[in-house]
C-alpha cells in the first residue's frame, strides 16, 4: 500500500469535467469517459459536465478555454489521443496551455504502465498541469490506462491537488 504524505481532508468533493477525444465514439460507445466517471462518483467527487470532441487541435484547445471559463469546474480529465499516430494531437493542444505542468503525473504513469505493458509505455504522452486554476489531466484513450491513472495517480492525489492550487 502506498503510503500518503499527510491525510487530505474527508468529505471535500471535487467538480470534474470528462472530455473523451475521439473521432470515432459517441456518449454510449465511450467506455474510457463512463469509467472515469464511474470512477470519480464512486470517489465521492462530482461530474459537472462529460463530452466527446474530435481530436482536433483546435477543439481541444476550444473546450479547454471553455471550461477554463466555468466556475464550477475544478478539474478536466481528457482521456485519447496521447499516442504518436498522426491524428493523435491532445498532448499537443493541451502542453502549449498549460500554466503550469505537474511532470511527476507523466513521469509516474509511464513507469505504472511500463509495469504492465512493458516498453510500449514510451508511446504514451500522458500529461497534466494547471490552466486557469483548474487541473486539467490527460491520460490515453484505453480503458485500461484510464483505470491505471485514475486509481493509482489521479483520485487519491485529487483533493491535495485541488486545494494546494487554490493556495
Amino acid at each position: 500500500m502506498t503510503q500518503q504524505p499527510h491525510p487530505d481532508s474527508v468529505g471535500i468533493a471535487v467538480n470534474c469535467a470528462v472530455v473523451t477525444v475521439s473521432d470515432t465514439r459517441s456518449l454510449e460507445t465511450d467506455k474510457s469517459g463512463q469509467l472515469i466517471k464511474e470512477l470519480l462518483l464512486a470517489a465521492n467527487h462530482a461530474v459537472v459536465a462529460h463530452k466527446i470532441i474530435k481530436d482536433e487541435p483546435a477543439q481541444i484547445q476550444a473546450q479547454i478555454k471553455l471550461l477554463g471559463e466555468s466556475a464550477n469546474v475544478d478539474v478536466v480529465i481528457f482521456n485519447g489521443g496521447t499516442g504518436i499516430a498522426p491524428r493523435d494531437t491532445t498532448y499537443d493542444a493541451i502542453e502549449k496551455l498549460l500554466e503550469k505542468t505537474l511532470p511527476g503525473f507523466g513521469e509516474l504513469f509511464r513507469f505504472l504502465s511500463y509495469q504492465e505493458i512493458g516498453s510500449r509505455a514510451i508511446a504514451s504522452r500522458a500529461v497534466a498541469g494547471v490552466y486557469q486554476n483548474q487541473l486539467i489531466f490527460s491520460l490515453p484513450g484505453s480503458s485500461n490506462a484510464v483505470r491505471l491513472g485514475m486509481e493509482k495517480l489521479i483520485i487519491p492525489e485529487l483533493v491535495h491537488l485541488v486545494k494546494q492550487m487554490r493556495g
